[in-house]
């Protein structure tokens, strides 16, 4: 019985981190996401590394050394001709947006925004993973 306790308040627990996935939520998310876009279109490293996660900001130390990775191998991400957003699904405490964009050559990629809430509860991009399109959809 003592067990049977334990693993419902462990999974009880378990649920309490993944966040909630409310409108809000994911117009902010969404918001976030289109904002660094805006900003790389703009070449705006500053305003670009800003939407970046503690953690992402650490391992790139400058703005330059950021942008400098985003153009040499996130071309799609970087030039975009179409953004088109899919389902945000919750990875743990991490946040992950499904996001169809069109790159400057014409070809569909995927991108996967691994978002985390920041320290005043804004959310921040841990990183993005970006293949090709896999057409099932975003």
């Amino acid at each position: 019985m003592h067990l049977l306790v334990a693993v419902l308040m462990l999974f009880a627990g378990l649920t309490q981190l993944a966040p909630a996935q409310t409108p809000a939520e994911r117009q902010s998310i969404q918001a976030v996401i289109t904002g660094q876009i805006d900003a790389f279109r703009r070449d705006d490293g500053a305003a670009a590394f800003a939407f970046a996660s503690p953690d992402v900001q650490a391992i790139f130390r400058t703005e330059a050394q950021f942008m400098s990775m985003v153009r040499q191998g996130y071309l799609p991400v970087y030039r975009p001709s179409a953004v088109t957003f899919g389902t945000v699904t919750a990875a743990g405490q991490h946040m992950v947006q499904r996001v169809e964009v069109i790159g400057p050559d014409g070809q569909p990629h995927l991108a996967l925004y691994h978002m985390i809430p920041g320290a005043d509860g804004s959310w921040l991009i841990d990183g993005c993973e970006l293949t090709e399109s896999d057409g099932v959809g975003t």
